[in-house]
């Protein structure tokens, strides 16, 4: 170990397990730059691919994946579908304090500290990279530490864009990381059948991280994302699964919206400019029976001002006198789905930025040919023949045009959910209108049960409608369901000024409609002014659990179809067919909200589940929490 090595250890506030790991390591390396990071991809720095592989006991050496050296940046190509998305059901917890989540103990009938240790002895005859990060941000996050085998040096570079590269001639004496990951891939393969498995171990002093897979997406991404709900369970705030915006109208109105929801729930496509056909008109929807498009002029749009893509930051540093929540990106940079990007021209901003960046990138499940650039249309192929539903990218925020940065109020909170067709003949929770007006209570039970929604691009499994979990970030929590319903709760009731929408993406009624509902909808709010709706405007929705629907939109001018505002008038879906739907949605929710109804819920929380059980009208909701419209 050569002496800036020790220099920079003493920095360092590590304990002794740490420390002999670090110490007892073949090779350790501190990265002093994001160049050097990048070239740590590849074995040479002449190379230009390089594949990832361990030995693996009775397998032999087992390739994981290759990297790519291209004129844009690194492409990581997993060599098995199964490792190109995230398995939801990674998470497991590996100490003994409360929580909801499959314990280690239970799954495997052995305690975790064994192969704690086992984990350990393997990273001590491994060339390392220590990274160390800040988790949640600079300004509001934690010291964390990557400890990761110098060959996966994608996945710590990705890490580094996502959650805040520290040189360590940056950082001072005092860093004491909060949180370390250890990474450890064949693991996945002598110990766990090949799953993605990501083991959290909550310590006194520190959270323990261990990824025993090279996906970033259960560890680096949601991994960390866990980290965070775990120090706001105890200090009692919550890091939102949320994208926010600060919306400028042609007439230099503002207003900032907050899009909530499951993965694939629209958070990136609401910050991001509307797609828009050759014409530059917007295809508003096609009947899937008739196939007749329906279309929207929309000449001048909005600016827009990105805040945050997929983890807000509520830091009770940050709430002030507004009545309105306060948040802040959680995350540097931003792991983007491009399973939607799949020619020239779909996106321009992205493929701009992509394709020519101020510097190198790093893309998953995109072909790669290298020194070529990288083509963020051109997804890798699974093995079926069939474009990877989960090509992705890592955008540093500070390449974000018009980005911002400090903490911002919101006006709006809507939630997104994924839907299918619906028709008479085949009945759906596709029965959204194009906006619906939440009463908080309402508001909070879409939080609470949190539908995944229709035919999820980035997980793996999962085609009906199925329960994401509280906050839509469930998956990624490591204490109590009932402890972050109840913060949930006492957020909404804290930010009386802020108010809430629900918005369909994919499909209303029987019409395919993509993400263009939020994008109209977020034209329509910021042009409304400080996103109040008048009394006469609104629709008691058929289905109470969507709230209020609108009686006309209007839009630049142009009034939207009442068959997108009210999926009923449709006529391949009718009452009968909105009703039948209506009925799966409404079952969906009681069987789901009834999880949380125990002594420990708020007794607010446990009023609004009573009327959603006894099919209680809307003004019960609106009585428990008043409304503001």
């Amino acid at each position: 170990m050569n002496a800036n090595v020790q220099e920079y250890l003493q920095k360092l506030n590590l304990t002794n397990d740490v420390k002999n790991i670090l110490e007892s390591c073949k090779r350790l390396t501190f990265v002093e730059t994001r160049a050097e990071l990048l070239d740590l991809c590849f074995e040479k720095g002449s190379d230009d691919r390089y594949d990832v592989s361990y030995p693996v006991p009775g397998k032999g050496i087992v390739v994981e994946a290759n990297v790519t050296r291209c004129k844009n940046g690194v492409a990581v190509n997993y060599t098995e579908d199964y490792m190109r998305r995230r398995d939801p059901d990674s998470l497991v917890i590996g100490d003994q304090q409360d929580t909801d989540k499959p314990k280690y103990k239970d799954l495997y009938k052995t305690d975790f500290e064994p192969l704690r240790g086992e984990t350990f002895g393997w990273l001590k005859g491994q060339d390392l990279i220590a990274l160390p990060f800040k988790a949640g941000g600079y300004q509001y996050g934690y010291d964390a530490l990557l400890i990761a085998p110098s060959n996966a040096a994608f996945f710590a570079c990705g890490l580094a864009d996502l959650q805040g590269f520290l040189s360590i001639n940056e950082i001072s004496d005092k860093f004491t990381p909060k949180a370390i990951v250890y990474l450890a891939p064949p693991f996945r393969h002598t110990h766990f059948d090949g799953k993605q498995i990501v083991v959290h171990n909550r310590l006194e002093e520190v959270h323990e991280v261990f990824s025993y897979n090279l996906y970033p997406g259960p560890s680096a991404k949601k991994g960390i994302y866990g980290v965070l709900l775990n120090i706001g369970e105890q200090e009692g705030w919550v890091t939102a699964h949320a994208s926010t915006v600060k919306v400028i109208t042609p007439y230099d109105n503002e207003i900032v919206i907050m899009h909530e929801g499951a993965s694939g729930g629209g958070k990136s496509e609401m910050i991001e400019p509307a797609h828009r056909a050759a014409d530059g008109r917007l295809i508003l929807g096609e009947n899937l029976v008739t196939g007749e498009k329906y279309y929207l002029d929309l000449y001048e749009s909005c600016e827009l001002r990105p805040v945050t893509d997929d983890m807000a930051l509520c830091h009770p540093n940050m709430q002030n006198d507004s009545k309105k929540l306060v948040v802040q990106d959680a995350e540097n940079g931003w792991f983007l789905r491009l399973d939607h990007v799949t020619e020239y021209g779909t996106s321009p901003l992205y493929e701009k930025i992509f394709t020519q960046p101020k510097e190198p990138l790093v893309f998953f499940n995109i072909q790669a040919v290298p020194k070529a650039t990288c083509l963020v249309w051109e997804h890798t192929l699974d093995s079926d023949g069939t474009p990877c539903p989960n090509p992705r990218a890592i955008l540093p925020r500070r390449l974000v045009p018009d980005i911002v940065s400090e903490p911002v109020e919101v006006d709006v909170r809507s939630f997104g959910v994924r839907t299918p067709p619906c028709t008479r003949e085949n009945p759906s929770y596709g029965i959204l209108g194009m906006l619906h007006i939440l009463p908080p209570a309402l508001a909070w039970l879409w939080r609470l049960v949190a539908p995944r929604g229709y035919n999820n691009p980035s997980i793996v499994g999962g085609k009906g409608m199925i329960s994401e979990g509280v906050g839509s970030y469930w998956p990624f929590a490591t204490g109590k369901m009932v402890k972050q319903a109840n913060l949930l709760l006492e957020q909404i009731v804290r930010s009386s000024s802020t108010r809430y929408v629900l918005i369909p993406n994919q499909h209303i009624g029987v019409y395919k409609v993509s993400f263009n509902p939020q994008w109209v909808d977020r034209e329509y709010i910021a042009r409304r002014g400080s996103a109040k709706f008048k009394p006469e405007h609104l629709k008691e929705a058929r289905c109470t659990l969507l709230g209020y629907g609108l009686e006309s939109l209007k839009v630049d001018g142009q009034y939207i179809r009442k068959a997108f505002l009210q999926p009923e008038r449709q006529q391949e879906v009718g009452t009968d067919g909105y009703d039948a739907g209506a009925a799966i949605l409404i079952d969906f929710f009681k069987k789901e909200a009834s999880k949380f109804n125990t002594d420990e819920l708020n007794p607010l929380g446990k009023k609004i589940i009573e009327c959603l059980l006894r099919d209680a009208p809307l003004q019960d909701y609106i009585d428990l929490i008043p409304m503001r419209l």
